[in-house]
């Protein structure tokens, strides 16, 4: 798998950026989608990696930098003709050597505490992430769950 960074302008990466938001519309209320479209990925602050094996595009991921010493996992996404082939796994991996590079102390996340979330909540506790409350400008929500990794 090759993970290099992206400008999110290739069509399979704005499909997969549709996909990933539809997700969120599906499974979670619109007051507590938190995911980033296009245009909020494209931020100074955001860096995006998408995910190949060969031409085809397997998944995606980016770090939110918060401050010099945190930062956020955002979009993490598989494509569903790859789901539960280790994609998240390596594009995960990567977030966190990228921030344990670029000298964060903390990375932390947000995601759903839906069922549907379950995959991800157990991938992010395999890697280490602990259960903690909102940072940055999260608010407690019922929908939402937060967690951290200290690097």
């Amino acid at each position: 798998m090759d993970i290099k960074l992206d400008d999110l302008t290739g069509p399979e990466v704005i499909s997969l950026i549709g996909e990933h938001l539809q997700g969120m519309a599906l499974h979670s209320p619109p007051e507590s989608i938190h995911a980033l479209n296009l245009e909020g990925l494209k931020e100074p602050e955001i860096t995006f990696w998408s995910a190949w094996e060969q031409d085809q595009l397997v998944g995606c991921g980016a770090i939110k930098e918060l401050d010099r010493q945190q930062g956020e996992v955002k979009s993490m996404r598989t494509s569903s003709s790859h789901l539960r082939q280790g994609v998240a796994k390596k594009v995960l991996a990567h977030i966190i050597e990228e921030a344990k590079r670029r000298g964060y102390q903390r990375l932390s996340l947000e995601t759903g505490s839906m069922e549907a979330f379950e995959p991800a909540r157990r991938l992010y506790e395999s890697f280490g992430f602990q259960y903690c409350g909102p940072f940055s400008d999260y608010i407690e929500d019922p929908n939402s769950v937060f967690m951290t990794l200290e690097l």
